[in-house]
């Protein structure tokens, strides 16, 4: 019987070059849930093809933000890929929210877009379509195959940077220059 893993959840996973999977190569993903069922997480440097005022639009949701509408929704994963997640932080709660620690979280439900686009959302959040999927024990497995180096996350990171610095932001945090890592691995 294999042990229990290490919860991964609030952890990057920041894939090496080696990885050659489209929907990951060069991505960060943040680990929402993580046990021995297997792992959820969000890609949080990929734009997705959609604003957020496009999303509202679809669901129905007034705003007078421009901004707001301007706002790009990024692709958190394959899995799901029509399904919205709200990365954020605040305290208030909401009909369908994971936490992933204390002051971040992860929401499904339409009422957070609603409070978003009133302006009556949580201090910082990012709109996500679909998520990343790991079975039980393929994170172990791709973590041992060296596939991800793992980080810290913080929310300067998660919601502040842009998009294109995050990928080499997150390896730097654990002092990795991912220029100066190859894109093959091998094991001696």
């Amino acid at each position: 019987m294999l042990p229990d893993p290490i919860p991964l959840a609030n952890q990057l996973l920041i894939a090496l070059p080696s990885l050659a999977d489209p929907n990951f190569s060069r991505g960060v993903a943040l680990v929402c849930q993580h046990d021995a069922d297997g792992a959820m997480g969000l890609l949080i440097n990929r734009p997705s093809e959609y604003t957020l005022g496009e999303v509202f639009e679809q669901m129905g949701i007034a705003t007078d933000d421009l901004r707001l509408r301007e706002r790009q929704v990024l692709a958190g994963g394959p899995v799901h890929p029509e399904r919205g997640f709200v990365l954020h932080d605040g305290a208030r709660t909401w009909d369908s929210t994971l936490k992933v620690v204390d002051g971040l979280y992860v929401t499904t439900s339409r009422d957070i877009l609603e409070a978003i686009a009133h302006g009556d959302g949580p201090p910082r959040s990012t709109v996500m379509l679909g998520c990343a999927g790991w079975g039980a024990g393929q994170l172990e497995q791709e973590l041992s195959e060296n596939t991800w180096l793992t980080a810290e996350s913080d929310a300067e990171l998660l919601f502040s940077l842009p998009l294109e610095a995050r990928w080499q932001a997150a390896a730097g945090r654990i002092g990795v220059d991912l220029a100066r890592v190859t894109d093959y691995s091998g094991h001696a």
